[in-house]
């Protein structure tokens, strides 16, 4: 790396050194410590706290506001009973509401939007660690959301998936819920008595207000879990065995074309087991991922490949265990996306990834190609966190079998800091490998964090053309507190770095990003306007080669957060890129960017409603010069929750793009409908259109929860062409899921 961009990497940074002696501390002054009490005859989990262990368990009350009035006390009180026995621990809450008739609930749907109803969610490290832990939330409907998050949410599972349960009823003095957690559910330590940290958070959506039992800075959320209360009283309580078997049966039928339909039937098993209180093995055998949703179309109106997030479950699960050189969020921290804030913008580069579960069980084009088995270890032992994942994949339309290996160690360090190391390996059949090694190092000293990352791939033979070295490194630097944050970052990707395992967007560049935001709070402001936070980005990136200009972005953007939550911006980017070939922007049209440096700016306003309202608008729109030419963009994205259980949206994307010697209107249609019929029932379709390919996709999942963890699939997959009106393929996928829990 250049010493220069190195400094400007971290110069935002500069003058920070003296904060770090005010830095807040890890607890608060005050720390709240509840008392969990030992039940004493049978709990039944309907919503009413009418046994007698609620009368005397102590009650947890005086929730402190964060936002919007930080460090006032809650408009509503909240208060929460905590019960144990020997098999599992209970939270009986109590919401209160002088207006029952006005709690919103906008979901019911496993895993639901939490931020969008009235909510409570509950934080637990069990390791009492002040770094790891699980949430558990609800609605006054009964839904139900959970996670498991590490590194005080550096790495966030939404995906885990826990054994509880929960009953919920809106009532006239408010709302209440029940809720239990089997212990086998949980790891933490073999000792008695028990230690845990606890916090718990309460949303009141229509005044968006969101309060806390163990007070949090605005900036935080309940992930800080340095800053949780303390849970005492639990003894004589066991982890379990922790066994889990998840066995399979599928079968299904597919059409291409005028082709005669093909059956298949088809089976297999996945297995989870404890070995330690912190750490767990799974196992799977012929794995499945049909009921999975199917991608949402993108239009690329770039030089660089797209992106498509990972659906299917096993690689979801601890997926945050794998990441590298991370800040938060993804994997080598924010390489090409620089800091956006409020979706202001999307990155022209992509954010590369160093493990990237798709290149497994997938190939480019996106089919499937069979998982034979695998095996993963993950989990935490002492201060270390462990990450080991084995796949053999099979043999699919000319894609050799090859056996994937990834391991990632990380160790704690200092108060809240980490430094890990990486391995990845691809043997494929014959004599191919590709395998990328790396360390890492992550701090944080309140408000700064520091990261820095260096990896280097090897391959049996060479399948990246041009020059350069086989490493990858970046170095990155943040400041936040309530009212400024800076950021900045310098990355290079070699231009032989090769990572059969990864998403690289692009090689052979140095890239340096920048980012200024400051945040507005005033009694000045109209009720109705809570923050603004106006900030600047910039990105550069140069040719490794002979440092010459690949391309650059500076954007100005001025936000305004509502206090219903919605929100509207308004901002102005600028783009210069060098294209020393020509790319195909849009094959069907023929429409393609010539060489040369091409300068254009972007201005946009964008506008969203209220997110939990019966109808949210939302609009964004752009207009300026592209490449050599002229675009207008057009974004429309309105969605409807006439009731809980209800949900519906349309997103309209249209470009409508003017290039010499070509002019065209490209438009994307996408839609959502999900109908929950209770909390274990849920019907969702997906319907895209898109104009460059003249097809219509729909794909259409049926979903019964029929006992924890254990579900049936009915899943409908269909393509029609638009100018022809003909099926091009067709699926139908039933498939049975049922959990053994020991």
């Amino acid at each position: 790396m250049r010493f220069h961009s190195v400094v400007l990497a971290l110069s935002l940074t500069a003058g920070v050194g003296p904060v770090l002696a005010q830095a807040p501390q890890a607890r608060p002054v005050e720390e709240r410590t509840a008392a969990a009490t030992r039940a004493t005859s049978p709990i039944t989990v309907d919503g009413r706290l009418d046994e007698p262990a609620w009368q005397v368990a102590p009650v947890e009350r005086g929730f402190i506001q964060n936002e919007p009035r930080e460090g006032e006390a809650a408009t509503f009180d909240t208060e929460v009973r905590i019960v144990y026995d020997e098999a599992a621990i209970y939270f009986g809450v109590v919401a209160a509401d002088p207006e029952p008739s006005r709690i919103v609930v906008t979901d019911l749907k496993k895993d639901y939007a939490v931020d969008g109803s009235d909510a409570f969610v509950i934080l637990l490290d069990t390791f009492h660690d002040d770094r790891s832990g699980y949430q558990f939330a609800t609605n006054p409907a009964g839904a139900k959301w959970d996670a498991q998050l590490a590194n005080e949410g550096r790495d966030f599972n939404v995906n885990w998936d826990g054994i509880w349960s929960v009953e919920a009823r809106v009532t006239e003095i408010g709302w209440v819920a029940e809720i239990v957690i089997p212990f086998r559910t949980l790891k933490f330590a073999d000792r008695d008595p028990q230690t845990w940290g606890i916090n718990f958070r309460r949303k009141v959506r229509r005044l968006n207000e969101d309060s806390y039992w163990s007070p949090l800075p605005r900036i935080y959320g309940l992930e800080r879990v340095s800053m949780a209360g303390t849970l005492d009283g639990l003894r004589g309580i066991r982890a379990g065995r922790n066994l889990r078997i998840k066995p399979y049966v599928s079968t299904s039928g597919s059409t291409v074309g005028r082709l005669p339909t093909r059956g298949d039937f088809d089976g297999g098993v996945d297995v989870k087991y404890g070995v330690t209180p912190g750490l767990v093995w799974d196992f799977t055998v012929n794995t499945d991922f049909s009921q999975v949703e199917a991608d949402e179309q993108q239009v690329n109106l770039t030089r660089f490949s797209l992106f498509f997030p990972e659906k299917r479950d096993f690689f979801l699960e601890n997926a945050g265990m794998f990441d590298f050189g991370s800040t938060g969020g993804g994997n080598f921290g924010s390489f090409g996306a620089g800091a956006i804030f409020y979706g202001s913008r999307l990155s022209r580069v992509p954010q590369m990834r160093l493990f990237f579960s798709r290149r497994i069980g997938l190939s480019e084009e996106g089919r499937p190609i069979p998982i034979v088995g695998g095996t993963r270890l993950s989990g935490r032992a002492g201060a270390y966190s462990v990450g080991a994942l084995n796949i053999q994949q099979g043999e699919a339309g000319g894609v050799p079998t090859a056996n994937v290996t990834a391991v990632r160690v990380r160790r704690d360090i200092l108060a809240n800091s980490d430094v890990g190391a990486v391995l990845l390996n691809k043997e494929a059949a014959g004599p191919g490998y590709n395998r990328v090694a790396g360390v890492d190092a992550n701090f944080r000293f309140g408000f700064v964090t520091l990261n820095g990352a260096v990896a280097k791939s090897a391959s049996a033979e060479r399948s990246v053309r041009g020059t350069g070295n086989e490493y990858a490194a970046r170095a990155f630097a943040q400041y936040q507190d309530r009212t400024w944050q800076f950021r900045g970052a310098f990355d290079a990707i070699g231009g032989q770095f090769e990572n059969e395992l990864g998403f690289v967007p692009q090689r052979g560049v140095n890239a340096q990003t920048a980012n200024i935001a400051r945040a507005f709070r005033s009694p000045r402001f109209p009720g109705w306007i809570r923050e603004s936070r106006p900030h600047w980005e910039f990105e550069l990136y140069t040719r490794q080669d002979d440092g010459s200009l690949d391309q650059r972005f500076s954007g100005y953007h001025l936000p305004l957060e509502f206090s219903n939550g919605g929100f509207a911006e308004v901002g102005v980017n600028t783009f210069a890129e060098a294209i020393e070939v020509p790319f195909t922007l849009n094959g069907a049209r023929r429409a393609a960017v010539a060489p040369g440096r091409h300068g254009f700016t972007e201005y946009f306003a964008l506008f969203n409603g209220n997110p939990s309202a019966p109808v949210t608008p939302a609009i964004r729109y752009s207009v300026g010069s592209f490449y050599n030419g002229y675009k207008r963009s057009y974004s429309v994205g309105p969605s409807m929750r006439p009731n809980e259980k209800l949900n519906a949206s349309l997103n309209l994307q249209i470009n409508d793009i003017d290039l010499p010697g070509v002019s065209y209107v490209s438009t994307l249609v996408t839609t959502r409908v999900n109908y929950s019929f209770s909390t274990s029932v849920f019907l969702n379709a997906l319907v895209q259109y898109n104009t460059d390919t003249r097809q219509i996709s729909s794909n259409v999942r049926f979903n019964i929860i029929h006992r924890p963890l254990s579900d049936f699939f009915f899943v409908y997959n269909e393509r029609r062409d638009e100018r022809t009106d003909l099926r091009l393929d067709r699926a139908l996928v039933a498939k049975l899921t049922y959990m053994l829990a020991l």
